[in-house]
């Protein structure tokens, strides 16, 4: 039974089963990708959607509630407007009860002075010299005259001034109400609670308030406490927060104020997030599938030692009866041109033997000409290989070039690539090897005119078991591979391939 027929076909066809299941999984993995990021997305925007209508309905309640707060400093101007008219009617009251004659009734004058049981008022000459005064906390028995320290109580309000008589003037000085004074106080931490709750807001946003300037910063909540006081911080981050959503104007107390504010944390993480969980799976995909590849290696390289070390165990027993044959025959009368060929089989024999030893073993370089073993190498291949096919090796043969070699694997490359150009060129062409000296390396060009790579073919050619030979394979540019990746960290690759022209490995070690 021919083993070769059975097994070369399975292994020639699993790297296209290979690409087949790649394309399968990659598909796979992008329909169960797309399918998770979709319904991430769906419910970050969901939960978006959310936080942006719990933003829109804080923003809407601050208006409401400026709405309010304005509302109730109108009433308290009302208020204060009320106050003066009657501040003005009771000026008017005390200056026709003075004018009135004996026979005027001036009861109604009396009533209404002695209905201002709230308003502070103080009643004085041009000189300033209190005549009457009523809702005060001082006696008119001690304070005589209306001192800087009254004046200046009193002044908030400009005086209602009257024309007492033939030119003769009275001032009527007077201040906010006891009751009004404590409206004030509840409009002021009414005002101050307004900004304490949008700062402290339930939406957890970043917000700034400023005045109508924009540039000064009336108060601030969940921004950094560390930086608020910089104002370039407080200038950029007013921007970002313009630019992202469109600033809140009120106008609370008269003054016109801009509410400036800024996504949440959560929704901003959650923008973010259906990105950040692409590259984690992308990042876990991609180790996965390095441990996979190492691991599959690693299983490979096991492969590859056993095999080599028992084809070189199996070949050891018959290579040391052959040698022990070749010893025989020269003491027989057989003449020396078989003996010599005999012996140089068996020595061949002897260093494939030595190869597939060291196949897994650590690598016994050492310092050797290059040139040299190329020319040895292709002086035995020489008498192997049609008269038809040539040979042309630069540089010259007694050039010296040093690198680190494994004479015997670094043989078996060379023959690898010569015997599958010879293949490729069916017998006749010509072969090749250009060998440069760098700074840090030596290249080693393997050029022939075959019939070339396809392009397609080039990235599976070093996979062990790709053969496009009928009898091959499939081992030989694997191997190759091994050797000047393992054991003497080289590379090896297709540099250039024209179908119908022919094809140019390169090789690259380090000196």
């Amino acid at each position: 039974m021919n083993i070769r027929k059975l097994i070369r076909p399975r292994v020639t066809n699993i790297y296209q089963q290979k690409k087949t299941w790649k394309r399968w999984l990659f598909l796979i993995a992008l329909v169960i990708v797309g399918v998770s990021l979709w319904y991430t997305n769906t419910l970050v925007k969901n939960i978006a959607r959310d936080e942006r209508n719990k933003i829109t309905t804080w923003a809407n309640a601050i208006q409401q509630r400026a709405n309010l707060v304005n509302y109730t400093g109108q009433f308290f101007d009302s208020i204060r407007n009320e106050e003066r008219d009657r501040v003005e009617l009771l000026a008017e009251a005390t200056v026709k009860m003075v004018e009135a004659g004996d026979n005027e009734d001036i009861s109604f004058y009396l009533k209404i002075i002695s209905n201002n049981t709230s308003i502070p008022v103080i009643l004085t000459d041009a000189e300033g010299n209190i005549n009457e005064a009523k809702n005060v906390d001082f006696s008119t028995d001690t304070v005589k005259k209306l001192t800087p320290e009254l004046l200046k109580e009193f002044s908030v309000y400009p005086p209602i001034v009257l024309d007492y008589y033939s030119g003769n003037l009275i001032y009527f000085y007077y201040k906010d109400s006891h009751l009004f004074s404590k409206l004030k106080v509840v409009l002021d931490d009414l005002v101050q609670s307004f900004f304490m709750e949008v700062v402290n807001n339930s939406a957890s946003v970043p917000v700034i308030i400023t005045d109508s300037t924009r540039h000064e910063v009336v108060a601030w909540g969940k921004l950094d406490s560390t930086r608020v006081n910089d104002t370039v911080y407080i200038a950029s981050m007013v921007e970002d927060m313009a630019s992202g959503n469109e600033p809140i104007g009120i106008e609370i107390t008269g003054r016109k104020h801009f509410i400036y504010y800024q996504d949440s944390f959560l929704l901003t993480q959650l923008r973010f997030y259906p990105y950040i969980q692409l590259a984690i799976i992308g990042i876990f995909l991609m180790i996965s599938y390095l441990l996979f590849s190492i691991a599959r290696r690693s299983e490979q390289n096991q492969v590859w030692v056993g095999l080599a070390k028992e084809t070189a165990h199996q070949l050891g027993t018959p290579l040391s009866s052959m040698m022990a044959w070749v010893e025989y025959l020269k003491t027989k009368e057989v003449g020396s041109d078989t003996i010599d060929e005999l012996q140089k089989d068996v020595n061949r024999l002897n260093t494939i033997t030595e190869r597939f030893s060291k196949i897994g073993s650590a690598a016994n370089l050492k310092t050797e000409n290059v040139v040299e073993v190329v020319y040895n190498s292709i002086a035995y291949l020489k008498t192997r290989t049609s008269n038809k096919v040539s040979f042309s090796i630069t540089p010259p043969q007694g050039a010296i070039i040093l690198t680190q070699l494994n004479f015997q694997l670094f043989d078996w490359v060379i023959e690898n690539l010569v015997k599958n150009a010879v293949d490729a060129m069916a017998g006749q062409g010509s072969i090749t090897i250009d060998i440069q000296e760098e700074d840090k390396f030596v290249v080693i060009d393997v050029t022939d005119t075959g019939k070339g790579i396809p392009k397609k073919m080039q990235r599976t050619i070093f996979n062990p078991g790709f053969t496009s030979k009928q009898r091959g394979w499939g081992l030989g540019l694997s191997l190759a591979q091994r050797i000047i990746r393992e054991n003497h960290d080289g590379k090896i690759f297709v540099k250039a391939s024209i179908p119908g022209k022919g094809t140019t490995f390169r090789i690259v070690l380090r000196k």
